[in-house]
């Protein structure tokens, strides 16, 4: 109990002493540890956020046993592991920084990206369009924010470029993956022959399939886009938040897509005239209220 009384008196005299930039470094540390928190959620991450603390209690314990060729191994381990670290969540740490950095930078990270996304729609939109011809039935899923590993596990991963040739091979009726889900992650076929989870919807018109169910219910249980190709009629549709829209032409697909994926936000202009015609409206409108 004293030794609670003792902080809080510490804490309390050392508030006065406290300065503008101690606030800001604290906030600053906060920020930082709440993204790198961010960045772990995945559980394939977790494992080696786990084993990196394994690794530096590890180092601490060898260098204050002694232990002196175990410690120089762990640290050497330890230099290695920066950069492989900077290798694995390369994907993430763009990410971070587009939010930290600023609009030039953020420009030129989004360009590179937007090409990627740009290049996988188009893939995308040309398999499901010789899909449908041939009435193949496909099931697409494009991860968002909301992560889809849990269900990458139930299929195979790949890890594979996006392609027309791939997509369609994958869902090529004898193949041992065309039952199954692709889930593309990070502009990438990251599993194939995955299984999804079923909408519990009973308001589901009657003459949907499995395929479309299961298109709808990871739309509701994730913010991902998922795209279907009906094996019996062809027709191609689109999953997202729950909401089904068929019957999609290709060229209305890859505007959804490109919609949904990679929204292009316009720079805002400015007029002149016009800020300065509205600003002479307002200072009207108030002397005229002033007036009356």
């Amino acid at each position: 109990m004293n030794t609670i009384i003792d902080f809080f008196k510490d804490f309390a005299a050392m508030l006065p002493t406290v300065k503008f930039m101690d606030i800001v470094d604290i906030l600053l540390v906060a920020f930082v540890i709440y993204t790198i928190i961010i960045m772990i959620q995945t559980t394939g991450a977790a494992r080696i956020a786990k084993s990196i603390i394994i690794i530096l209690v590890l180092f601490l314990l060898t260098q204050i046993l002694n232990m002196y060729l175990m410690h120089y191994l762990l640290e050497r381990i330890l230099e290695i592991g920066l950069i492989a670290l900077v290798v694995m969540f390369q994907p993430e740490l763009r990410r971070m920084l587009e939010k930290l950095g600023g609009k030039n930078l953020r420009e030129i990270v989004m360009k590179e990206e937007q090409r990627e996304i740009d290049r996988v729609i188009s893939q995308t939109v040309a398999a499901c369009e010789a899909m449908s011809k041939s009435h193949t039935g496909a099931l697409i899923v494009f991860e968002r924010d909301d992560s889809t590993i849990d269900y990458q596990k139930s299929g195979t991963v790949l890890d594979a470029q996006v392609s027309s040739e791939l997509l369609r091979n994958i869902f090529f009726t004898k193949a041992s993956l065309h039952d199954g889900a692709v889930i593309i992650r990070n502009e990438r076929i990251a599993a194939a022959g995955c299984v999804l989870p079923l909408t519990q919807n009973r308001n589901i018109s009657s003459d949907l399939g499995t395929r479309h169910r299961a298109g709808i219910g990871m739309s509701e249980m994730t913010d991902a886009v998922v795209v279907i190709v009906s094996e019996e009629t062809g027709t191609i549709s689109v999953a997202i938040s729950g909401m089904l829209k068929r019957h999609l032409a290709p060229q209305t697909l890859e505007k959804l897509l490109l919609n949904e994926l990679a929204p292009k936000t316009e720079p805002k202009t400015y007029n002149l005239l016009k800020l300065l015609q509205r600003k002479r409206n307002k200072k009207e409108k108030d002397e005229t209220d002033a007036e009356t």
